[in-house]
């Protein structure tokens, strides 16, 4: 009694890559990925101010910064072309007002996001969809 394990036709056993291999990311995809994780970490510093023990005043700005930039860049980095465009131009107008709001406190630890959202929005708008 033998047992064989070996397949009957080896090429067809072998991995072939495929023929068309993955578009690669759009060049706008990393500064809008880049727009996330600053406005999620500003988002965090945030909030973790909002409930410290030297805690920060609860105005509409800093509610507005503790709330949307993380989800509204996360909005801007994964979708198709006209759906990431709407959510930059949400994404930069919001970060503006919270920033003009809490310039004096949490408000700075936004423009970084602000100013990588606004670079990956302009080359998003470039690009063809």
């Amino acid at each position: 009694m033998t047992i064989c394990d070996a397949p009957a036709d080896p090429v067809s056993a072998t991995v072939t890559p495929d023929a068309n291999p993955a578009e690669p990311a759009p060049p706008s995809w990393a500064w809008r990925r880049g727009a996330l994780i600053l406005a999620g970490v500003a988002q965090l510093i945030t909030i973790s101010a909002l409930n410290s023990a030297d805690r920060l005043a609860v105005t509409w700005s800093s509610l507005l910064l503790a709330i949307a930039p993380a989800p509204l860049a996360a909005a801007a980095a994964f979708p198709l072309a006209p759906v990431g465009r709407l959510a930059v131009v949400a994404g930069v107008l919001v970060l503006v007002a919270g920033i003009a709001g809490g310039i004096l406190h949490a408000g700075l630890f936004f423009v970084p996001a602000l100013v990588v959202l606004a670079i990956g929005g302009v080359k998003l708008w470039r690009e063809r969809s």
